[in-house]
């Protein structure tokens, strides 16, 4: 091991501590019920669940367990620790591969996710598009989708490289998520997503570059 592998492993070790700290203070906090809490680039964020933003999870949740069965690893909400300054991120719905463990720490490892799935929330559209985005893609998550209910469109990103996807795919909410040909193999009809109201400063809700 190099000098600066023992730098990275350090550096990765404290950000681990920095975060477990962060979430057992969460954990004694009264977090309302309902509400979505992760930590993106060290800020802590709670997010309250819409019924719209549900049952979008749900549809795309449901359509991977058609996929893949009833055993595959499929979670939501669930941190994961991704590359980055204190990003413990709780994806909406994130698959692991099936040969999955989690590390002597108890958490689940950015290396096994498959593919990530986000929904867009009042507020936070900015992380999703920006900051999360850029974590994923470091990450080498091959296949990153957000819906959008705010545009009612949902956008795939694919093929990660150097902290960016290349290939980024609109699709309008009606038509299907074709991803056949990535790794999750399968089509999420989007015909009955539900829209949402716009953002009140809509520049939040639009991808970022």
């Amino acid at each position: 091991m190099t000098v600066l592998d023992d730098r990275i492993a350090m550096a990765e070790s404290d950000n681990t501590q920095s975060l477990d700290e962060w979430f057992e203070r969460l954990e004694r906090m009264p977090v309302p019920e309902g509400f979505k809490v992760e930590i993106v680039g060290g800020t802590v964020y709670m997010t309250p669940q819409r019924d719209t933003h549900w049952t979008i999870i749900f549809k795309m949740a449901m359509a991977v367990e058609a996929r893949f069965g009833k055993d595959a690893l499929v979670f939501s909400d669930v941190r994961i620790d991704f590359p980055g300054h204190e990003n413990g991120l709780c994806p909406d719905v994130a698959v692991l591969r099936a040969s999955a463990e989690k590390d002597e720490g108890n958490h689940w490892r950015y290396e096994d996710v498959r593919f990530v799935f986000e929904v867009i929330s009042e507020g936070t559209a900015a992380n999703d598009y920006g900051p999360k985005k850029t974590a994923y893609a470091t990450a080498e998550v091959p296949l990153y989708v957000i819906a959008d209910p705010y545009q009612g469109r949902c956008y795939v990103y694919t093929d990660p490289k150097d902290g960016d996807y290349v290939t980024r795919t609109r699709v309008d909410f009606g038509d299907d998520i074709d991803l056949t040909g990535t790794v999750a193999d399968l089509t999420v009809p989007t015909g009955d997503f539900p829209r949402d109201r716009p953002l009140l400063h809509g520049a939040h809700s639009k991808p970022l570059a």
